[in-house]
């Protein structure tokens, strides 16, 4: 599977729903879901996938939870449950979809990025121990 993009890691089926606004925080400024996420302390991408894995109707009432709890946008406060059930529209519809499951649960685990952390380190083991093996054979003389 394609490693996802550094710049955007969240699978492009993602989109609408991360970048949707929650309302304005109390500077006048938009805030999307990535960003009250964010805010949050949470990964955007994974909390998405965790949604999407969930089904629409567990997905609105986790998603209620965590707006409920963001304090930036004052709107939120009142009206969460409405704001919940329109983003919840927004989410991919992982059951019908098995590629998409498996990019949400590959997301949310965090597999590829281990893996590759895992090959790096012995990489960099394997040309350790090259080095000590050329450096240490002409030195006998």
């Amino acid at each position: 599977m394609a490693q996802p993009d550094v710049l955007n890691p969240h699978p492009p089926e993602f989109e609408r729903f991360l970048y949707a606004s929650v309302g304005e925080d109390r500077n006048g400024y938009v805030v999307t879901v990535l960003s009250t996420l964010a805010r949050l302390g949470l990964d955007p991408g994974a909390k998405t996938a965790d949604l999407v894995t969930l089904g629409r109707d567990v997905a609105r009432t986790r998603l209620g939870i965590l707006l409920a709890r963001s304090r930036d946008v004052p709107a939120l406060a009142s009206d969460y449950g409405r704001v919940a059930r329109d983003l919840s529209q927004l989410l991919p519809d992982g059951q019908t979809s098995g590629s998409l499951k498996r990019v949400a649960s590959t997301v949310a685990d965090g597999r590829p990025g281990t893996n590759g952390a895992i090959w790096a380190v012995l990489a960099i083991i394997f040309m350790l121990f090259q080095m000590l093996m050329v450096g240490g054979s002409g030195s006998g003389e």
